[in-house]
């Protein structure tokens, strides 16, 4: 919130002019003194009505900077906590708040980053036994974006994943789960890329659960990182000089089914 401030400044200037003598000087001056104590007495009553008029803050307006409200008026509270322990089931990805950020170097000049949005999936999770936990995911290859929309063209041409007729899609299957520490889990998992399927290890940590409150469907959130060699999917081009390494962070979202 923006307040703006106005301030009117008056100058009252009293002029007194000279050259009809010292005594005419003093009678000048003696007038404006008897109409300034007059014009004062007249003033202060007006004075004291305004201050006594003035309007009390507003103590229900916000303050500036406050917290955003709910409608009930009081801030809205974060419902995703990792001390919560979330219930055993099956979790199906929001692919609006599941994205996946990948990152590369190139030449040595600069690092290039891509992202895919609206991924899809489910999880299947039971926290009194971690190693029966599930994973599955994909999403279309033409999800997948760079930052520059002929980049685009380029990734998806002869050179990389030369896509012609139908878009192929991206999976990953989860073959193990390992805990690895609090809130943390090693996921070891089939990654088909490019008609190719090769392992890949996920480093898994758990962000939150608990009830969203738009839905109030049960939630949980989870991060993740993993490496890929790019050749390992015949799609290793222009390498060493565009790493062959590509990183990525992963973000899911997931709401209970029914």
């Amino acid at each position: 919130m923006s307040c703006s401030l106005s301030r009117t400044t008056s100058l009252f200037a009293l002029i007194l002019a000279s050259g009809l003598g010292a005594p005419a000087f003093a009678q000048d001056a003696a007038t404006q003194d008897a109409a300034t104590e007059d014009a004062t007495a007249t003033e202060a009553p007006a004075d004291e009505a305004a201050t006594t008029d003035a309007p009390a803050p507003d103590a229900s307006a916000p303050a500036a900077g406050s917290a955003p409200a709910d409608g009930a008026g009081d801030p809205m509270q974060r419902p995703g906590n990792d001390d919560t322990v979330p219930t055993a089931g099956t979790y199906a990805f929001d692919p609006a708040h599941s994205q996946i950020v990948y990152s590369y170097n190139h030449m040595g000049f600069s690092t290039s980053h891509g992202f895919v949005n609206g991924v899809e999936g489910t999880i299947t999770l039971d926290p009194a036994d971690i190693a029966s936990a599930t994973v599955e995911a994909s999403f279309p290859l033409d999800a997948l974006r760079t930052i520059d929309a002929e980049l685009d063209q380029h990734v998806m041409g002869p050179d990389f994943f030369n896509v012609s007729g139908d878009v192929p899609v991206v999976t990953f299957t989860s073959t193990s789960v390992e805990a690895d520490g609090d809130n943390e889990a090693r996921v070891t998992g089939d990654l088909t890329l490019n008609g190719v399927t090769k392992p890949v290890v996920l480093e898994v940590e758990f962000e939150g659960a608990g009830l969203d409150p738009m839905t109030q469907a049960e939630t949980v959130g989870f991060s993740a990182e993993a490496e890929i060699l790019r050749s390992d999917f015949n799609l290793g081009a222009f390498a060493p000089a565009v790493s062959d390494e590509v990183e990525f962070e992963i973000n899911v979202e997931a709401k209970k089914d029914g």
